[in-house]
């Protein structure tokens, strides 16, 4: 019996473990685990909906023990805290519920092959105050946090008695997650007077957006940027370009020239770094990232038998770029692993993962969505925006759907979100 053991079931490691179960399906002697340290599956591009609380995770979430039981593989819940490679096993720390009763003692789980996709968090750099006064959106529970806060923070404002007429929220980081964020959170402002608070509008809300370099969506064509720029500019949210913010305090961000941007709610989202635990494993070869260096077929520099995907996984393209940490690369990368631990069983050669890059797409809530298509398939990018644009947006998520349940159950699920959208309440209050 061969084990494949997958751990993180972000983007790229849930449509891994799906493709995976499928062949141990058709194969005896296969067997697939799954181990992440949460119950419930969201696609990390969405996570600025969750906190903007435009979605939440039980109609767009996928539980992951109820997805292993229709697919045939094996879920396990934890964190992972070690790697044996000489033993080939992991270890997964206690699992304990809210009261600290312990559900689930540390464990170790053998492989034969090994696959990290443990993704990315953000990455302070050191930047004083951030971790005790900014909220980040790493993950759904994060999410889920700033978006209490932030709905507890309209509450207070809307209150005819309050003192503060404008509630200040501050973005640090101007790549998709923070441009995104601050066009949410202008929609859901508006939104809030349909749901008890008569006195809210986007009027009352005053949103800054503070990037340390030249421009907004700098990993992204200035067009894009500039498009982008101007949508946000019509809502009014302020951007701060080449701004450095050298520490957070309670009551806001203190950027390079000792200005203090006001601030009642404070997000990070300045640049991802692979999570600390791979640094103290002390396995591999590293990044200043932290990310794991890999070979082309994607396995560890260190380990044939580990293969890495995901923002954890820092690859070297023929022109001496890197792979950026993309949704659309742990999916090439999650369909190229698949391919070769199929080959690898086989005792077949393996083959080179090489990158393509179909374009970017920022949606920015209802009132803009730009972006550019075909990139790597032409020799030019297509600029696009609008309706096409939200379509192709749109489109991404669906693909995601059907990689992780098939194209019949894909297309239902998402004809119930269509539907659920259509008789559900616009924004989530709890």
């Amino acid at each position: 019996m061969k084990r494949i053991v997958i751990v993180g079931g972000g983007a790229g490691g849930f449509e891994l473990v799906t493709k995976l179960s499928r062949y141990s399906g058709k194969h005896t002697g296969v067997e697939v685990v799954l181990v992440d340290k949460v119950r419930t599956h969201i696609w990390k591009p969405l996570m600025h909906e969750v906190a903007a609380g435009v979605i939440n995770k039980s109609s767009d979430g996928v539980d992951y023990r109820m997805h292993a039981s229709r697919h045939g593989y094996e879920f396990q819940q934890g964190t992972l805290t070690g790697i044996n490679p000489t033993e080939k096993n992991i270890t997964l720390d206690a699992y304990f519920d809210e009261n600290g009763q312990l559900i689930l003692p540390e464990r170790q789980i053998s492989y034969d092959i090994l696959v990290l996709a443990i993704g990315s968090v953000s990455n302070d750099f050191g930047t004083p105050g951030v971790k005790e006064h900014s909220y980040f959106l790493d993950s759904l529970a994060q999410a889920e946090r700033f978006h209490r806060a932030l709905i507890n923070q309209l509450l207070r404002i809307n209150q005819p008695e309050t003192k503060q007429n404008i509630l200040k929220i501050s973005i640090v980081g101007a790549g998709a997650t923070g441009t995104e964020l601050a066009a949410q959170l202008h929609h859901v402002a508006n939104l809030s007077k349909a749901y008890g608070m008569p006195g809210m509008s986007a009027k009352r809300i005053q949103i800054s957006i503070i990037e340390a370099g030249a421009r907004i969506l700098p990993a992204l064509p200035e067009r894009i940027a500039s498009a982008a720029k101007k949508a946000l500019q019509k809502l009014d949210v302020r951007i701060f370009e080449n701004t450095r913010v050298i520490r957070a305090q309670t009551d806001g961000f203190v950027t390079s020239d000792d200005k203090l941007i006001e601030s009642d709610l404070m997000v990070w989202a300045a640049g991802v770094k692979a999570p600390d635990l791979i640094k103290e494993l002390d396995l591999f070869e590293l990044n200043r990232s932290q990310q794991i260096l890999v070979n082309a077929t994607l396995q560890s520099k260190n380990d044939d038998s580990i293969f890495v995907i995901g923002d954890c996984c820092a690859c070297e393209q023929a022109d001496g770029s890197w792979v950026p940490p993309r949704a659309q690369s742990a999916h090439q990368m999650a369909s190229l692993v698949y391919k070769n631990i199929t080959l690898k069983l086989q005792g077949e050669p393996l083959k080179d993962y090489i990158y393509s890059d179909y374009g970017s797409l920022v949606h920015l809530s209802k009132y803009s969505t730009v972006g550019s298509l075909m990139g790597n398939l032409s020799n030019s990018s297509m600029f696009v925006e609008g309706k096409l644009a939200r379509l192709v947006y749109t489109s991404l998520y669906s693909m995601h759907q059907i990689a992780i349940h098939g194209w019949f159950k894909g297309m239902l699920v998402m004809l119930s979100r269509k539907v659920g959208n259509m008789v559900s309440a616009k924004l989530k209050l709890h």
